[in-house]
């Protein structure tokens, strides 16, 4: 498996990505990762904490190849109404459950599921239910606080296995 380790430079943006991997949103926001590109290839991600693979971020494999990462279509609600008000309590009240929402031009989105579209429905809105990328807003998902320049406790939580025996 070829391990892919590090965000490539701004400067390999303008050339053509050598590999492609599409992802869903939840395999996006993990640092470690077995995947696969398009082609098969099997990659294993190991990057730096504390960042999201946005549609389209630059990715440099151990042999120094560029992978590049698509949003995969998953499974999305889509909420719309005509009322700007109604969108708005709907992005409150899915807010309110730290819910991934991504804000579009009149509508939101995340990741499908019977509750929230069952709730959103009560405050008068449509749900449409398909198969698009997703793209959330940054920040909900990190609990308030994000890692990614903070590197001083990577190790704080490994720990050594001979605290909890107390039998």
């Amino acid at each position: 498996m070829i391990k892919v380790t590090e965000f490539a430079a701004d400067t390999a943006v303008t050339s053509p990505a050598q590999l492609i991997v599409r992802l869903p949103f939840d395999e996006r926001k993990k640092s470690r990762l077995k995947t696969a590109a398009e082609n098969g290839e099997p990659l294993g991600f190991m990057l730096p904490r504390g960042h999201i693979l946005r549609d389209g971020t630059r990715l440099l494999d151990e042999s120094g190849r560029v992978i590049e990462v698509k949003a995969a279509d998953e499974t999305v609600s889509t909420v719309s109404s005509d009322s700007a008000h109604l969108v708005m309590r709907a992005a409150y009240h899915l807010g309110n459950r730290h819910v991934p929402l991504q804000i579009g031009d009149g509508w939101l989105r995340y990741q499908h599921d019977h509750v929230l579209d069952a709730m959103v429905i009560g405050l008068g809105l449509t749900v449409t239910v398909e198969d698009a990328p997703f793209e959330p807003e940054d920040g909900a998902y990190a609990g308030g606080h994000s890692h990614s320049h903070d590197h001083s406790h990577e190790h704080s939580h490994q720990h050594d296995g001979h605290h909890h025996h107390e039998h």
